[in-house]
Protein backbone atom coordinates (compact mmCIF):
# COMPACT_ATOMS: atom_id res chain seq x y z
CA UNK A 1 0.00 0.00 0.00
CA UNK A 2 1.18 3.81 -0.48
CA UNK A 3 0.85 6.74 1.52
CA UNK A 4 -2.74 7.67 0.12
CA UNK A 5 -4.02 3.74 0.35
CA UNK A 6 -2.90 3.58 3.78
CA UNK A 7 -4.43 7.43 4.86
CA UNK A 8 -7.94 5.96 3.34
CA UNK A 9 -7.71 2.50 4.87
CA UNK A 10 -6.95 4.00 8.49
CA UNK A 11 -9.78 7.13 7.69
CA UNK A 12 -12.27 4.11 6.77
CA UNK A 13 -11.54 1.74 9.89
CA UNK A 14 -11.78 4.91 12.25
CA UNK A 15 -14.99 5.38 11.01
CA UNK A 16 -15.70 2.03 11.16
CA UNK A 17 -14.46 1.48 14.62
CA UNK A 18 -16.58 5.08 16.00
CA UNK A 19 -19.70 2.97 14.84
CA UNK A 20 -18.48 -0.02 16.66
CA UNK A 21 -19.33 -0.97 20.47
CA UNK A 22 -16.83 -3.79 20.87
CA UNK A 23 -14.19 -4.73 19.58
CA UNK A 24 -12.26 -8.15 20.51
CA UNK A 25 -8.10 -8.45 19.94
CA UNK A 26 -6.67 -11.70 18.65
CA UNK A 27 -3.63 -13.05 18.19
CA UNK A 28 -3.50 -15.72 14.83
CA UNK A 29 -0.56 -17.20 13.71
CA UNK A 30 -0.54 -20.19 12.88
CA UNK A 31 -4.17 -20.73 10.80
CA UNK A 32 -4.35 -21.45 7.69
CA UNK A 33 -6.54 -19.77 5.06
CA UNK A 34 -9.28 -22.49 5.46
CA UNK A 35 -9.84 -21.66 9.20
CA UNK A 36 -9.29 -17.89 8.60
CA UNK A 37 -12.10 -18.04 5.71
CA UNK A 38 -13.89 -20.30 8.33
CA UNK A 39 -13.91 -17.13 10.94
CA UNK A 40 -14.83 -14.58 8.50
CA UNK A 41 -17.63 -16.37 7.20
CA UNK A 42 -18.95 -16.97 11.15
CA UNK A 43 -18.07 -13.02 11.76
CA UNK A 44 -20.30 -12.19 7.99
CA UNK A 45 -23.09 -14.48 9.75
CA UNK A 46 -23.18 -12.86 13.24
CA UNK A 47 -22.79 -8.70 11.43
CA UNK A 48 -19.41 -8.42 12.87
CA UNK A 49 -16.21 -7.57 11.03
CA UNK A 50 -12.68 -9.84 11.44
CA UNK A 51 -10.02 -7.98 10.22
CA UNK A 52 -6.60 -9.01 9.76
CA UNK A 53 -4.44 -5.36 10.20
CA UNK A 54 -1.00 -3.93 10.61
CA UNK A 55 -0.41 -3.08 14.16
CA UNK A 56 0.99 0.64 13.47
CA UNK A 57 -2.16 1.60 11.08
CA UNK A 58 -4.77 -0.18 13.72
CA UNK A 59 -3.04 1.84 16.56
CA UNK A 60 -4.10 5.16 14.10
CA UNK A 61 -7.19 4.02 13.44
CA UNK A 62 -7.98 3.60 17.50
CA UNK A 63 -7.00 6.92 17.67
CA UNK A 64 -9.91 9.42 18.30
CA UNK A 65 -12.40 6.31 18.90
CA UNK A 66 -13.82 4.89 22.55
CA UNK A 67 -11.39 2.23 21.70
CA UNK A 68 -7.62 3.83 21.97
CA UNK A 69 -6.45 2.13 25.06
CA UNK A 70 -6.50 -1.36 22.93
CA UNK A 71 -3.18 -0.09 21.43
CA UNK A 72 -0.87 -1.90 23.87
CA UNK A 73 -2.45 -5.01 22.45
CA UNK A 74 -1.44 -4.55 19.22
CA UNK A 75 1.51 -6.10 19.29
CA UNK A 76 2.83 -9.47 17.01
CA UNK A 77 0.07 -11.31 14.15
CA UNK A 78 -2.77 -9.45 15.42
CA UNK A 79 -6.16 -9.67 13.88
CA UNK A 80 -9.78 -7.51 15.41
CA UNK A 81 -13.07 -8.46 15.53
CA UNK A 82 -16.09 -5.50 16.18
CA UNK A 83 -19.67 -5.47 15.93
CA UNK A 84 -22.20 -2.63 16.46
CA UNK A 85 -24.15 -5.13 18.54
CA UNK A 86 -22.45 -5.35 22.41
CA UNK A 87 -21.92 -9.19 22.28
CA UNK A 88 -21.35 -10.49 18.72
CA UNK A 89 -17.74 -9.49 17.96
CA UNK A 90 -16.86 -12.32 21.48
CA UNK A 91 -19.18 -14.26 21.03
CA UNK A 92 -17.58 -15.26 17.31
CA UNK A 93 -13.93 -14.86 18.96
CA UNK A 94 -14.45 -16.81 21.51
CA UNK A 95 -16.14 -19.71 19.88
CA UNK A 96 -13.49 -19.74 17.23
CA UNK A 97 -10.69 -20.16 19.90
CA UNK A 98 -12.84 -23.06 21.99
CA UNK A 99 -12.16 -24.88 18.27
CA UNK A 100 -8.95 -23.19 17.55
CA UNK A 101 -6.05 -23.21 20.12
CA UNK A 102 -3.89 -21.12 17.62
CA UNK A 103 -6.44 -18.18 17.62
CA UNK A 104 -5.26 -16.58 21.22
CA UNK A 105 -8.06 -13.70 22.72
CA UNK A 106 -5.72 -10.84 24.01
CA UNK A 107 -8.73 -8.64 25.06
CA UNK A 108 -11.00 -6.17 23.89
CA UNK A 109 -13.18 -3.15 24.74
CA UNK A 110 -16.94 -2.68 24.98
CA UNK A 111 -17.26 1.39 24.54
CA UNK A 112 -14.53 2.93 26.37
CA UNK A 113 -14.06 0.57 29.34
CA UNK A 114 -10.94 -2.01 28.07
CA UNK A 115 -11.89 -5.60 28.53
CA UNK A 116 -9.50 -8.26 29.50
CA UNK A 117 -9.42 -12.28 28.34
CA UNK A 118 -11.91 -13.20 30.86
CA UNK A 119 -14.36 -10.14 30.56
CA UNK A 120 -14.39 -11.24 26.69
CA UNK A 121 -15.28 -14.24 27.77
CA UNK A 122 -17.78 -13.29 30.09
CA UNK A 123 -19.33 -11.04 27.37
CA UNK A 124 -19.88 -13.88 25.04
CA UNK A 125 -21.57 -15.96 27.16
CA UNK A 126 -24.20 -13.02 27.40
CA UNK A 127 -27.31 -13.43 25.67
CA UNK A 128 -27.49 -11.34 22.34
CA UNK A 129 -29.31 -8.03 21.63
CA UNK A 130 -31.84 -10.35 19.61
CA UNK A 131 -31.87 -13.23 22.19
CA UNK A 132 -32.97 -10.55 25.04
CA UNK A 133 -35.52 -9.12 22.91
CA UNK A 134 -36.88 -12.40 22.22
CA UNK A 135 -36.88 -13.25 25.61
CA UNK A 136 -38.85 -10.00 26.71
CA UNK A 137 -41.72 -10.69 23.69
CA UNK A 138 -41.82 -14.16 25.04
CA UNK A 139 -42.49 -12.42 28.81
CA UNK A 140 -44.90 -10.13 27.87
CA UNK A 141 -46.88 -12.12 25.94
CA UNK A 142 -47.12 -14.85 27.89
CA UNK A 143 -49.68 -12.57 30.27
CA UNK A 144 -51.46 -11.67 27.87
CA UNK A 145 -52.29 -15.36 26.75
CA UNK A 146 -53.36 -16.03 30.36
CA UNK A 147 -55.20 -13.05 30.80
CA UNK A 148 -57.10 -13.81 26.91
CA UNK A 149 -57.55 -17.77 28.65
CA UNK A 150 -58.46 -16.89 32.05
CA UNK A 151 -61.07 -14.06 30.75
CA UNK A 152 -62.69 -16.54 28.18
CA UNK A 153 -62.95 -19.37 30.48
CA UNK A 154 -65.97 -18.35 32.83
CA UNK A 155 -68.06 -17.67 29.08
CA UNK A 156 -67.22 -21.23 28.25
CA UNK A 157 -68.02 -22.64 31.69
CA UNK A 158 -71.20 -20.68 31.92
CA UNK A 159 -72.09 -22.64 28.17
CA UNK A 160 -70.89 -25.99 29.16
CA UNK A 161 -73.46 -25.54 32.13
CA UNK A 162 -75.89 -24.48 29.91
CA UNK A 163 -75.33 -27.21 27.71
CA UNK A 164 -75.80 -29.72 30.45
CA UNK A 165 -78.90 -28.19 31.73
CA UNK A 166 -80.53 -28.29 28.09
CA UNK A 167 -79.46 -32.17 27.56
CA UNK A 168 -80.57 -33.21 30.98
CA UNK A 169 -84.22 -31.50 30.47
CA UNK A 170 -84.33 -33.19 26.79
Amino acid sequence: MDRAQKREFVKTLNADLSAAHTVVVAHYRGLNVPQMETLRGSSRGAETTFRVVKNRLAKLAFEGTAFKGLSDLMTGPTAIAYSADAVAAAKVAHEFAKNNDKFVILGGALGDKKLSVEEVKALATMPSLDELRATLVGLIQAPATRIATYSQEPAAKLARVLQARGQQAA
